[in-house]
């Protein structure tokens, strides 16, 4: 057998091996993270509830101060729209508030256009402590479909670490 017929059937056997275990593996996730802030609850939760405020704190809005933003409705309300479109890394999409429990928690469906077509479900949620102190947990849930599924270990760690980064600014501000 020739060198090359050698090397492609590793190569068949190696993506053969990839396509079934991305078969075998999870396709959705939910990640949840969490911080304590030194505020009081009803502070947090105000802040946290207009989607506005997430140019200020979340790493991924961030991440392009030139992207072109849209709004439809009134934020901190359920049915308002936050749209973005960047050239950059944030891709495009919008995220949309579906549900309020006032003082506790904001769920929001995000929908992803670009890099790739995705629905996410995120909770930020809001839980008193003593001494004037709030947790803040927040959860992002969504599906990857097969075979990308394959990268989902590396896409959660991904996730994991831009939320606490976002939570660590949120915590930066509500603590000044």
């Amino acid at each position: 057998m020739s060198i090359v017929v050698i090397v492609l059937i590793v190569l068949l056997i190696i993506i053969a091996a990839i396509l079934v275990i991305a078969a075998l593996n999870r396709k959705d996730y939910n990640i949840e993270c969490q911080i304590i802030i030194n505020s009081n609850s009803q502070r947090v939760f105000d802040y946290i509830r207009h989607l506005k405020n997430q140019d200020n704190f979340n790493k991924w809005v961030m991440a392009d101060p030139e992207m072109k933003r849209t709004y439809s409705g009134n934020d901190g309300t359920v049915g308002f729209i936050y749209g973005w479109n960047s050239a950059k890394q944030s891709g495009e999409g919008e995220q949309e508030i579906k549900k309020i429990a006032p003082g506790k928690s904001i769920e929001t469906e995000i929908r992803f256009v670009r890099p790739f077509p995705s629905v996410a479900k995120a909770v930020m949620m809001t839980e008193t402590l003593p001494e004037n102190q709030t947790k803040v947990s927040w959860t992002n849930a969504s599906y990857v479909k097969y075979p990308m599924n394959i990268l989902l270990p590396m896409i959660k760690k991904m996730l994991a670490k831009d939320m606490d980064t976002s939570l660590g600014h949120l915590k930066q501000i509500l603590e000044k």
